[in-house]
């Protein structure tokens, strides 16, 4: 039978331990709940900061090429079409 849950196994500090139980029980979650929620979250932030990385370099490309508005954009896109 394929597993559908693999054991992940972290050494932290004993009041970050303590921490973490009693946010689970805040929660009403078990600790692997609070893990995978605590997870999702950071990879969705770490993201969302590549995507607005990826946005301050386009900007910067943009402003190189003298592209400063949606017009500016728009003509580079649909010219010669």
């Amino acid at each position: 039978m394929k597993r559908t849950r693999g054991p992940v196994t972290v050494s932290v500090p004993p009041d970050l331990t303590t921490r973490f139980e009693e946010l689970a029980r805040a929660e009403a979650k078990n600790k692997s709940q609070l893990f995978r929620d605590v997870f999702t979250t950071y990879e969705q932030r770490r993201r969302e900061e590549e995507f607005v990385g990826l946005q301050r370099y386009g900007v910067t490309q943009a402003r190189k090429k003298g592209i400063l508005t949606e017009a500016d954009v728009e003509a580079l896109v649909f010219h010669g079409r």
